[in-house]
């Protein structure tokens, strides 16, 4: 990780998730018309079935990222799949790689903490996301993933082992 960049797990509703939280949905309305209407629940992104994660650059907020266990998606044969949410760069801090090492951050700590498979959703008016989930090994699947709310039409799924 460059040394200008320290990532710390925080919960969902400390202050710059918050902050970061806003500018991702500000952008989704401006990409999509209309802000992420998917719930979460900040428990979901807590140790021990979820973590949540902020990027910092000389002490300020510039990228985060989480992961959530999903018993209920079953990829690859394995029963430990998890899920990313909230992967964002701040528009400041973009094309310096940082979206690749919170990626990588997500993957690691997930499969540190037992998961062996990841999924995730991003739609199609974010073609450098698509890009990026690609660039990294991730394959695209031909089905969202289940869910509550809202589905976005683009899923990947990696395996982690």
């Amino acid at each position: 990780m460059p040394a200008d960049l320290r990532i710390d797990q925080v919960s969902f509703t400390h202050d710059d998730a918050r902050l970061l939280n806003e500018e991702v949905q500000a952008e989704y309305v401006v990409r999509y018309g209309t802000p992420d209407q998917t719930e979460m629940d900040a428990a979901e992104f807590e140790t021990p079935v979820g973590a949540f994660y902020v990027g910092y650059r000389d002490g300020v907020p510039v990228t985060m990222g989480a992961w959530r266990f999903r018993p209920d998606v079953s990829r690859l044969g394995s029963e430990r799949a998890v899920e990313v949410k909230r992967m964002y760069v701040a528009p400041t801090a973009r094309r310096g790689g940082l979206a690749r090492l919170m990626l990588a951050h997500l993957e690691a700590t997930a499969r540190t903490a037992g998961a062996d498979v990841i999924v995730l959703e991003t739609g199609t008016a974010q073609p450098e996301a698509m890009a990026l989930y690609e660039s990294a090994g991730y394959r695209r699947l031909e089905a969202p993933l289940p869910a509550a709310g809202p589905v976005y039409p683009v899923a990947f799924q990696k395996a982690l082992t």
